[in-house]
């Protein structure tokens, strides 16, 4: 009967997670990692195709060294993030039919917590380039550093805080959602 509140056995189901083999939750695991790279692979393609187009447009030329360094930078991270992003993808399919589902989950969120770095750094490189370019002063190391701060604290501070609070995250009983 629910009666807004938790019984025992109510507690004990949420401290020991869900009730899965582990292959149910590998397929489960799998299905929801691949949601989250729909996401970032594709705000990285879009990223990725804007940048090789710069290197043709006219005034490219025209900037200096130090901008130049930066977009080779960008777009060498650039390609290493669409790389870690895509990587999970080639990963499972090598390995589609060997029964390594729980083990090719722990390398594809490996590679893709190891994309979404390089996507950070990536954000952050472009942004580099786009305010030195378009402000010619300091204030654009500013702007940068803020919204490296913000992307960090929303990518990763945020996640970790939840985590701590979190009873599961502190006892370490591996129960994952």
């Amino acid at each position: 009967m629910d009666n807004g509140r938790v019984d025992e056995d109510d507690r004990e189901n949420a401290r020991r997670g869900r009730d899965e083999t582990t292959e149910e939750r590998a397929d489960r695991r799998w299905t929801e990692l691949l949601q989250e790279l729909r996401v970032a692979q594709t705000g990285v393609q879009i990223l990725f195709g804007f940048l090789l187009a710069v290197v043709f447009q006219p005034r490219f030329t025209t900037l200096a060294e130090t901008d130049r360094t930066i977009y080779v930078v960008t777009v060498l991270l650039g390609s290493a993030t669409a790389a870690a992003l895509i990587g999970p993808v080639s990963y499972h399919r090598l390995l589609t039919g060997r029964h390594l589902k729980p083990e090719t989950v722990v390398w594809a969120s490996r590679l893709t917590l190891l994309g979404l770095v390089l996507l950070f750094c990536t954000m952050c490189s472009a942004l580099l380039l786009i305010m030195r370019v378009a402000l010619h002063n300091t204030l654009a190391l500013w702007l940068v550093g803020g919204m490296a701060l913000w992307s960090f604290i929303c990518w990763f501070v945020f996640p970790a805080w939840a985590m701590a609070r979190s009873p599961n995250g502190r006892d370490g009983s591996g129960s994952d959602e």
